[in-house]
């Protein structure tokens, strides 16, 4: 665990926060989705809270992101509304998209959310896109673009870094390395073992870290961060982290071997940041108690809210439909 200093109290609170949210949300909607009260499938990102929370905390509410199916934890991190984003999960009209997108489809403008999607790898040209929304408008906003391992090997990735490379537009693109996509391993379909690697290929910086790290992830995401609001391009941020769970909620993961299943599990990122509290930053106890209290209690009131909230009427059904 990355010890610096530098960072003051506020800052280590506020990371932990962010991540407390995101576990007790996802194991909360695990929950509600085994009672059968979240209709579709969820793909969930508990294990994953440090990438989230350590790249979002370097962006201010204007900067730009683009999510995956996987994306629960991003929406979170980015500052939008529990209460909108469980009503949408649980498909209530006060949801986000009104309840018609679901789990993988949330999007919040006015936090700069620009969207999760299922489809693999679509988020890479979004991002790209907004990257030269902001070149062409001149202002100093960053685009954060969140992506698997398995996205790595779409077209779309290869043509969005490349672009982004070529124009040095201000998107910093985070590989989120869970080792496996679905349930085909990382090695079965590369032959390198650092996705960051491939960055070279393109002119700009590669950079792996350890995501189940929330300081490192913090770190290396300020750093990036800044060369895009400055103008020098965009990076590519690889973070190592590991699932808590299958793929999605019907998936047992029996893939995955279980000493590696151990070994990345003690790793778990959210008692791990919460022991460096205790024992390196020093924060008292009755402080981390207190988030953790606040914590539970905003997503008990995010449950009553979409529980309570009504679904769409029928007739609203094709109600913003464009196409």
């Amino acid at each position: 665990m990355d010890t610096d200093p530098r960072l003051e109290k506020e800052t280590l609170i506020a990371l932990y926060r962010t991540m407390l949210k995101i576990r007790r949300f996802e194991d909360t909607v695990f929950d509600l989705f085994g009672k059968n009260l979240v209709p579709g499938t969820i793909h969930l990102y508990a294990g994953e809270e440090a990438v989230a929370a350590g790249v979002c905390a370097n962006l201010r509410p204007d900067d730009y992101l683009t999510s995956t199916h996987r994306g629960h934890g991003h929406c979170i991190a980015k500052g939008a509304s529990l209460d909108r984003v469980m009503a949408e999960i649980f498909g209530k009209k006060t949801g986000y998209c009104q309840g018609k997108g679901g789990s993988m489809h949330i999007a919040d403008f006015s936090v700069g959310m620009l969207g999760a999607t299922a489809v693999v790898g679509a988020g890479i040209p979004i991002a790209t896109g907004a990257g030269l929304s902001i070149q062409l408008r001149g202002t100093d906003q960053v685009a954060a673009c969140f992506f698997g391992d398995g996205a790595s090997n779409q077209g779309t990735f290869h043509e969005g870094l490349n672009m982004a490379a070529v124009w040095r537009l201000p998107v910093v693109y985070v590989c989120e390395n869970n080792l496996y996509a679905m349930g085909t391993r990382q090695s079965a379909v590369m032959r390198i073992q650092d996705i960051a690697d491939r960055a070279a290929a393109y002119g700009m910086p590669g950079v792996t870290v350890d995501g189940n790290d929330v300081l490192a992830v913090y770190h290396a995401a300020k750093v990036a961060v800044a060369r895009a609001r400055a103008g020098e391009g965009p990076t590519l941020l690889e973070c190592k982290t590991y699932r808590r769970r299958g793929h999605s909620r019907f998936d047992p993961a029996a893939y995955r071997p279980e000493a590696e299943a151990a070994a990345w599990l003690a790793r778990d990122p959210l008692p791990r940041f919460r022991t460096h509290l205790l024992d390196v930053a020093a924060i008292p106890l009755a402080e981390i108690t207190r988030v953790e209290a606040e914590v539970a209690a905003a997503i008990d009131a995010a449950v009553h809210f979409a529980m309570e909230s009504p679904f769409p009427a029928p007739e609203e059904a094709l109600n913003d439909v464009y196409a």
